[in-house]
């Protein structure tokens, strides 16, 4: 049975809407139902509640991407489900498509070690908030680093508080002493053993991590994993990760050397030594590793917050390892599944083109502002003219907001979006933070900027 999907729009999208769904051809049918309100945008849950009397045999509800309110209470009042559809229109085709095959990103392979790399030198207390704080951006393990020649008193003390909530410890270290010190004390992993500490995996039921002896010797690696396979004991093998123009692209091809050789074997990438050792953005860093990690069967990485600029390392790395999985599992790009990974740009910034922002500009016949971006640069209108700029600053003369501050704050604050937007390549919603992906933890304004406009207006001029 086909499915029947109800379309609440407003006056002025209410052409625009038809004409798209006209466009999609789409499987289902639906009826589009104008609500009596000029912009769609300003929608609510209430006002479709006191609206709509007729639900026109619906099955389901789409209503504006930025209608307001609880949908959930208003399912439940109408019978129906009640739905949020993209915050622009011109997203409606891909909206129908992403929902047909949406990936699920509840699952993914790769074990998240995170560092805490100057656990000798912080309190028991201090870890422990550092690792709630991991956890929440999805670390699995908790790793704490030893210092070369530092003394770690409290090391015993760390991992019993970890572990009496339930973290998952590594202990994480270069001498045989604190490894031995960390196992005995109920560490789950050892990072890391070699052929000649081996010894240690004897002594305690932690899992170790296994590097070569010397950086690049393989053969000690081979013969390491050969004792651990001989014992039937569980291992990871950690072939190292070098930083760029320190044998980056040699050690890639170390670890594919080491996956081809040992097919089956459970494999660690220490992702750190690039995003901490390489001042750029680490999105691109993280979502280009994990995907090698992808490809490699790799489901183990090591990964740091050292640097102010790897200040979101582990929840980046926890959103490329969800996106790489069902990448992998649908055997399809990394593409169109979360834009999580995209902070700085957009697949689609400018929804709408000068023309047709023009072409809207026309239907106005209100004093309500409207700001919209295009390839061009910013535009701002109402009922009284259309004004573009690529700075904010010239549009500011021609707003005439002079002698009401609250508006002109308003105004710089959208303005001052609209024109970061542009200049990177982002999508612009009027009202709406900029959304920076999984760059930041997407807080809401502190203030809320309504109460500089009269309620009800998209951005009422002073007249």
């Amino acid at each position: 049975m086909t499915e029947h999907i109800l379309f609440l729009t407003g006056k002025l999208a209410e052409k625009q809407l038809r004409n798209i769904l006209e466009k999609m051809q789409p499987e289902f049918s639906y009826t589009v139902h104008q609500l009596g309100l000029k912009v769609a945008a300003l929608m609510t849950a209430d006002m479709i509640a006191r609206r709509l009397t007729d639900t026109f045999s619906a099955d389901r509800i789409l209503v504006p991407g930025r209608c307001r309110g609880d949908l959930d209470a208003l399912s439940q009042t109408l019978g129906l489900p009640v739905e949020r559809g993209p915050e622009e229109l011109k997203d409606l085709p891909l909206y129908f498509g992403k929902e047909a095959h949406k990936p699920d990103l509840n699952r993914y392979s790769v074990k998240i070690f995170a560092e805490i790399v100057d656990a000798p030198n912080i309190s028991v207390e201090e870890v422990v908030k550092r690792a709630r704080y991991y956890k929440k951006n999805g670390a699995d393990v908790i790793d704490i680093g030893c210092l070369p020649s530092t003394d770690f008193p409290h090391m015993e003390d760390i991992i019993q508080a970890l572990k009496q909530e339930d973290f998952i410890v590594s202990i994480d270290s270069l001498d045989n002493n604190d490894l031995l010190r960390g196992g005995k004390a109920g560490a789950d992993y050892l990072l890391s053993l070699h052929e000649s500490s081996l010894w240690i995996a004897d002594e305690v039921a932690a899992t170790p991590i296994l590097i070569p002896e010397r950086h690049e010797d393989l053969a000690s690696l081979d013969r390491a994993i050969k004792v651990m396979q001989a014992k039937n004991r569980a291992f990871i093998v950690d072939p190292i990760l070098d930083p760029l123009h320190f044998g980056f692209t040699q050690s890639i091809v170390r670890y594919h050397e080491v996956r081809k050789n040992h097919p089956d074997i459970e494999m660690m990438l220490g992702v750190g030594n690039i995003t901490e050792l390489t001042h750029a953005d680490t999105l691109g860093m993280n979502t280009l590793l994990l995907g090698i990690c992808s490809e490699l069967n790799i489901n183990a990485i090591l990964a740091t917050e050292v640097s102010k600029h790897a200040c979101r390392a582990i929840k980046e790395a926890d959103l490329a390892r969800r996106i790489m999985f069902a990448a992998k599992e649908h055997e399809m790009l990394p593409k169109h599944i979360n834009p999580g990974l995209m902070a700085l740009h957009e697949t689609a910034p400018f929804p709408y083109s000068l023309e047709e922002i023009r072409e809207l500009a026309g239907q106005i016949k209100d004093p309500s502002f409207r700001i919209q971006t295009s390839p061009e640069g910013l535009h701002i209108f109402n009922r009284d003219g259309f004004h573009s700029a690529t700075d904010p600053f010239d549009l500011y003369p021609k707003l005439h907001v002079e002698n009401d501050g609250g508006h002109a704050f308003y105004l710089g604050v959208e303005l001052a979006r609209a024109e970061i937007a542009w200049q990177l390549g982002k999508r612009f919603s009027q009202d709406q933070p900029l959304n920076w992906g999984c760059a930041s933890d997407h807080a809401e304004p502190t203030v809320d900027l309504h109460t500089f406009k009269p309620a009800g207006t998209t951005l009422q001029k002073n007249k």
